[in-house]
C-alpha cells in the first residue's frame, strides 16, 4: 500500500473533524466552558463502558446508543447548571469539571468490573485515526451533515444565545432549553469523534482553532474561516510529518496545533488581525 493509500483515509476523517469540530468550538469559546468536551467525552467513555456490563458488543451500535444516553444526562446537567457571570457565584466551568471528574472515577470502577476494560478506556484517549476505514468515514460524513443542518436551521438562536447572552434573556427566550439542544447536538459530536480521534486530538480540533481565530478577529464569519483553515493546516502538517519522519500521527497532530498557536501569537503581536477585541 502506498503512503497516499495509506493516509488518505485519516486525511479525510480529520477534515471532516475539522469541519465540526473548529466551528462548535467558537461557541465553546464565547461561553467560556472550555472543557465541555472533555467532560462530554467521559460521559460518553462511561456509556461506552456501561455497555459492557450488559455483555454489549464494543462495536455494537447499542454501545453507541448508550453513550448517547449517558450524553444526554451530561448535556441535561450543563443546561441545568447555565450560570450567569452577574448572578451566580460558581461559575459554570466549575459544574463542568466536578461532572468531568465524577464521570472519570464511574468510568474507572465499571472498567475494573468488566473486561477489555483497560483497553477501552486508553482508546479514549488516543482514538485509532490511522485506522480508520472508509465506512467508518461515510457514517461520521452523513452524521455531521446532519448536524450541519440542524445547527445551520437553529443558528440564529445558538449564535445570540453564545456570543450575546443578554439579548437572548432581554428577547425571552426558553434559555436552558435551548442550552440542552446545543450541548445535546455537540455531545453527539463528540461521541462520534472520539473513538476516531481521542479525547486529546478532539480537545485540540475544538479548542485551539477557535483561539487562534479569536485571536485575530471578532466577525463571525472570520471567525469560522480562520478557525476551519488553521484546523485543515495542522491536520495536514501533523499527518504529513507522521509519514514522513515515522511519528505517531495523533500527538503529532495536536502538537501542530500548539505550534500554530505559537506562530498565531507571533503574528498577533506584531499587529496582525482587528484591532477591536471580540465581546
Amino acid at each position: 500500500m502506498s503512503g497516499f493509500q495509506l493516509m488518505l483515509p485519516p486525511f479525510m476523517a480529520c477534515m471532516i473533524l475539522v469541519a465540526m469540530l473548529s466551528y462548535l468550538g467558537l461557541h465553546v469559546i464565547a461561553r467560556e466552558v472550555i472543557f465541555v468536551d472533555l467532560s462530554l467525552a467521559q460521559m460518553a467513555a462511561l456509556g461506552s463502558l456501561s455497555a459492557l456490563l450488559f455483555h454489549v458488543d464494543p462495536s455494537s451500535p447499542t454501545t453507541y446508543i448508550f453513550a448517547l444516553l449517558a450524553t444526554a444526562v451530561g448535556a441535561f446537567l450543563f443546561a441545568l447548571t447555565r450560570t450567569s457571570a452577574k448572578t451566580s457565584r460558581v461559575p459554570q466551568e466549575a459544574f463542568i469539571g466536578i461532572v468531568y471528574v465524577v464521570a472519570s472515577a464511574a468510568a474507572v470502577l465499571v472498567a475494573n468490573k468488566v473486561p477489555g476494560g483497560g483497553e477501552a478506556v486508553e482508546k479514549t484517549l488516543v482514538g485509532s485515526l490511522l485506522w480508520v476505514t472508509w465506512p467508518t468515514i461515510l457514517r461520521l460524513a452523513i452524521a455531521y451533515a446532519a448536524l450541519g443542518v440542524f445547527h445551520y436551521a437553529l443558528r440564529r438562536r445558538f449564535l445570540t444565545i453564545s456570543f450575546d447572552p443578554a439579548h437572548a434573556e432581554a428577547q425571552g427566550w426558553k434559555i436552558r432549553l435551548w442550552d440542552f439542544l446545543f450541548y445535546l447536538s455537540f455531545g453527539v459530536v463528540i461521541t462520534l469523534a472520539v473513538p476516531i480521534a481521542g479525547v486529546l486530538m478532539v480537545f485540540s480540533f475544538l479548542v485551539v482553532p477557535a483561539v487562534i481565530a479569536n485571536l485575530f478577529t471578532a466577525d463571525k464569519q472570520r471567525l469560522t474561516f480562520i478557525s476551519w483553515g488553521t484546523g485543515a493546516l495542522a491536520s495536514i502538517l501533523g499527518l504529513w510529518l507522521s509519514y514522513t519522519k515515522d511519528l505517531p500521527t495523533g500527538p503529532l497532530i495536536v502538537c501542530m496545533y500548539g505550534v500554530l498557536l505559537v506562530v498565531a501569537a507571533v503574528l498577533r503581536k506584531f499587529g496582525v488581525g482587528d484591532n477591536a477585541v471580540s465581546s
